[in-house]
Formats: C-alpha cells, structure tokens, sequence
C-alpha cells in the first residue's frame, strides 16, 4: 500500500528485455537497504525488488504489467516517480493507493495558471463512475485532487511542490501516463452496484445520488 507521495525521482540504468523485463533504477532513497522482496512504487505500479547493490535496484515487470502500463515505454535514461511501501502507522499524507494501474491515459491540455501548472488527461469511460470533483486520483503514482470533471476528461493543478518533485511537470500534451481511481470510489460503486440486484448493474442515478460521476 502506498499513499502517492513520491519519494524520490530515479532514473533508469538499464532495460534487459526477456520473458520477463528487468529494470534496474538508480535512486537516492539508498537502495543498498532495500529488503529483498519489498514493494515499491514504479511510476504509480507496484513492483518487487528482487536485486539491490549500492545506489541502484532491480524490478521484473511481467507481460501483463507492461501491457496495462507505460512501464513498457521506459528506456535508460528515463526518470521515474519512486515510491516505497507505506509502514502500518506512517502518517497518510496523500490517499490510500495500491499501485494496481487501472488505465493508461494521455495528456490533453497543459497551461499555466498563476504558480500551478493545470493538466488535462482523457478521462476513460470505465473509470469516469469513479470520479469526483475535490476527489482524488493517482497519476503516475502521484496522488492529485481532482479539479474538475467533464465527459472525456478530468483536470488537476500541479503545485510548485509537485512540480519540482515529481516528472509530470515535463510531460507534454500526448504523454501517456498510469491512472489509477480512488480505491475508495471503486468500493461505493461496488456497494451501489450489488444494491441495485442481480443483474441489474450500475446505474447512472445511483452513482449521481452517491455524488459521483461526470457533468454534462
């Protein structure tokens, strides 16, 4: 379990493709005391070390991670947002994320406003039931607030904070990135869809009256 606040920002050493794909990371979070089978958080996917040695760290993402993800996309040289698993009682400073991708989207707008740097991202139509204004969503493993809603998209504001931290910030209208919604949405959507019966499914007006949804 994660809480999308970004650790570290590593860079790729080395991609050995193979029935699974290694990666080796270079990072500062001092990867020599990685425990052998830790989770962390790869550009919001949630990976195992199974090497580690001075400053770099070694993950193995299978073929059905690299098709759900950008992880596929990475070369040496690329940088990555880092995050390690949460310890029961840390602070929970972001939201509950599990750093299981739900979509890959793409960047559709970028724009200043004011010291915030606004991103559009398109707005999947499996994952729009789970998402609010004033909600939150993991981009690239970044826990954002959701500024607003619309039929094909969904909009954020990147603080100074998060834009010196994290590699959104350089991302350009096309990028594509790792979505995942907010664990919490997905249970209510799940609690109203057994509501409504067998067979019935989820319904607009349900998801409406819990305050979900898309504006028109």
């Amino acid at each position: 379990m994660f809480t999308g606040l970004v650790q570290d920002v590593g860079v790729v050493d080395r991609v050995v493709p193979g029935g699974m794909t290694d990666l080796w990371i270079r990072t500062a979070l001092g990867a020599a005391s990685f425990a052998l089978g830790e989770s962390i958080a790869v550009e919001g996917a949630c990976l195992t070390v199974v090497e580690r040695g001075g400053d770099t760290f070694k993950v193995q993402a299978a073929p059905e991670t690299l098709r759900r993800t950008t992880l596929g996309e990475l070369r040496p040289g690329s940088k990555v947002n880092l995050e390690r698993a949460m310890a029961l009682g840390d602070r929970l400073g972001g939201h509950l994320v599990a750093g299981h991708v739900d979509a890959v989207s793409e960047v559709l707008e970028t724009r200043p406003e004011g010291g915030s740097w606004v991103m559009a991202f398109r707005l999947p139509p499996e994952l729009a039931p789970y998402f609010i204004e004033k909600g939150s969503v993991a981009v690239d493993g970044i826990s954002l607030t959701v500024n607003a809603v619309l039929p094909d998209r969904f909009t954020v504001q990147l603080i100074p904070e998060t834009q010196a931290r994290t590699t959104l910030r350089a991302k350009g209208v096309g990028s594509r990135v790792n979505l995942e919604a907010d664990m919490i949405g997905k249970y209510v959507a799940r609690l109203f869809s057994l509501r409504q019966g067998p067979g019935s499914g989820l319904t607009e007006e349900a998801l409406r009256a819990a305050g979900f949804g898309v504006k028109g």
